[in-house]
């Protein structure tokens, strides 16, 4: 398989997570967002929607966007399973990663914040302003939604799961902009847990081969 990536993209950081966890080997392609890689031509014929990741499986065939990358990856290669069985549990663990992945990360990624600088003329600290405020905001309920359930030692259950594929990589990039993650007990709990473990330590953006 070939993994177009990103290595400060969170999707792709998702999606790195995910093959850590169940032992895939892949191929590393850097796509270089921050200096309009994506927009090429080449990477084009890749993607349609220009965007990382992209999973090249290995008869040719190209998936995009990181949930329906990983729930493919579950579904294919079952052990360890990152959503539940029970549908209950499942609806947990997709509700939480949706917080990250459709509350959080849509306002606050690379292209949102060019436009708000490029094309509002929005200066620099007002940018960080922006983007430190939702970040808190979504994890603050992020935090009340882990509270609503049992203890664990992840964000769900005493394995990793796609909450926690989400997760990680948002704390990481809440780091880059100096967010504010006092009082998010359970959330920074999970988020130390996991990075504990190999998956998640050679998923992270200085570990890929287009860190800089």
């Amino acid at each position: 398989m070939k993994l177009y990536s990103y290595f400060r993209s969170s999707a792709s950081f998702r999606v790195r997570i995910a093959l850590g966890l169940k032992g895939l080997a892949y191929e590393y392609v850097p796509v270089h967002i921050a200096r309009g890689d994506h927009k090429l031509p080449a990477f084009g014929e890749v993607s349609g929607e220009g965007l990382v990741p992209v999973l090249e499986l290995d008869d040719g065939t190209r998936l995009t966007q990181s949930m329906a990358i990983i729930e493919y990856l579950d579904e294919m290669h079952p052990a360890p399973a990152l959503v539940p069985a029970d549908p209950i549990a499942r609806a947990h663990v997709r509700a939480l990663s949706q917080i990250v992945a459709c509350e959080i990360h849509p306002i606050n990624n690379l292209r949102v914040l060019k436009y708000l600088t490029k094309e509002l003329h929005v200066e620099e600290e007002p940018k960080n302003v922006w983007y430190r405020h939702w970040v808190r905001t979504g994890l603050e309920a992020f935090e009340r939604q882990l509270a609503q359930l049992p203890a664990s030692r992840y964000c769900f259950g005493d394995t990793p799961t796609l909450a926690d594929c989400c997760l990680v990589p948002q704390i990481f990039n809440g780091q880059r902009f100096n967010a504010n993650f006092d009082g998010l007990t359970r959330t920074m709990a999970a988020f130390d847990a996991c990075m504990q473990l190999e998956a998640f330590q050679k998923a992270q953006p200085s570990a890929c081969p287009d860190a800089e």
